[in-house]
């Protein structure tokens, strides 16, 4: 692995991402690096391999399992990645949330982790893979789009903005609906999972039944080993952290957005003025419901927001 350049995310999102689909050894050695990445540039491979509880082979190994030459590699790229944070002023506001932090730093250290789990999905995200799937979404004549829990809320707001430029979309949190949605799909149709840990069964089972119908699938996760990604014709990855206070189920549905944005973007793009044709009379449909504002568009004069 390479130093990391200004646009890279570094080794520990590398590492966050894979982490589940790393043996129980290498995932204790995962668990020192991210627990004090610092610490672990300074330290021999015996120190990490002893702090592990495990053996300098198993540390070697996860290096080669995370993509890194060696562990003379992993050193210099989290001393790098160190060096990143606190030249961005995050020193202290990348740490966990602690029991006794008062609401400033809980507000700043929240703010930053999300901001940073932004960036690092940018970063990471495969254009190529995004190219492929924006190009899926844009000919489909329908895109079925399948989420639970918090991913029901991201699968929504696709659904929305894919609807208001008149490409028909429905979104589904409910299993039995999701699996009735995925037997009438087509060859010509695509079906998006999302999901942050990869491993949801009612969202695996759904595109997996998609994808029995041989529609185009895709999938958008924090992890690209899960299961997830194995029925998955694509796949789209985030990078958020979670953190000990579970900060990282509001990063999760963030960076997950992010993602849906810029596929949503990419296809509003590609229909160019099929969709700005579509969006004027959607957003005239709604005008007449904002306070101030006639149906015409035009504001209303001594009223609340005029």
């Amino acid at each position: 692995m390479e130093l990391a350049a200004d646009n890279d995310p570094g080794p520990l999102v590398r590492i966050r991402s894979l982490l589940p689909g790393l043996a129980r050894a290498e995932q204790r050695v995962a668990k020192v690096v991210l627990d004090d990445p610092s610490a672990v540039a300074n330290r021999s491979i015996t120190e990490v391999a002893l702090a592990a509880n495990t053996s300098e082979t198993t540390v070697t190994r996860f290096c080669k399992a995370v993509g890194v030459g060696g562990y003379p590699q992993l050193r210099i790229a989290l001393a790098a990645d160190t060096a990143r944070t606190q030249a961005r002023g995050s020193k202290v506001l990348g740490n966990e949330i602690g029991a006794d932090d008062d609401l400033d730093a809980i507000v700043s250290k929240i703010s930053f982790a999300e901001a940073r789990a932004v960036e690092d999905t940018a970063s990471q995200l495969d254009i190529g893979v995004l190219a492929d799937a924006v190009t899926a979404v844009t000919v489909a004549p329908r895109v079925d789009i399948y989420g639970v829990g918090a991913s029901a809320f991201v699968a929504s707001d696709l659904q929305q903005k894919l609807h208001r430029i008149s490409k028909v979309s429905f979104a589904w949190s409910d299993t039995h609906v999701m699996l009735n949605s995925a037997s009438v799909l087509t060859e010509r149709d695509v079906a998006i999972g999302i999901s942050y840990s990869g491993s949801t069964s009612d969202t695996i089972e759904a595109l997996r039944a998609a994808k029995q119908r041989r529609a185009i699938t895709i999938a958008i996760t924090n992890f690209p080993r899960s299961p997830i990604a194995t029925v998955a014709d694509y796949t789209l990855t985030t990078a958020a952290h979670e953190t000990t206070f579970r900060t990282g189920w509001t990063a999760s549905r963030i960076t997950a957005l992010t993602v849906t944005d810029c596929l949503f973007v990419g296809v509003a793009q590609r229909m160019g003025p099929t969709a700005r044709m579509a969006v004027d009379p959607a957003r005239d449909a709604t005008m007449s419901h904002r306070l101030g504002v006639r149906p015409d568009g035009r504001r209303k004069p001594h009223e609340w927001g005029s």
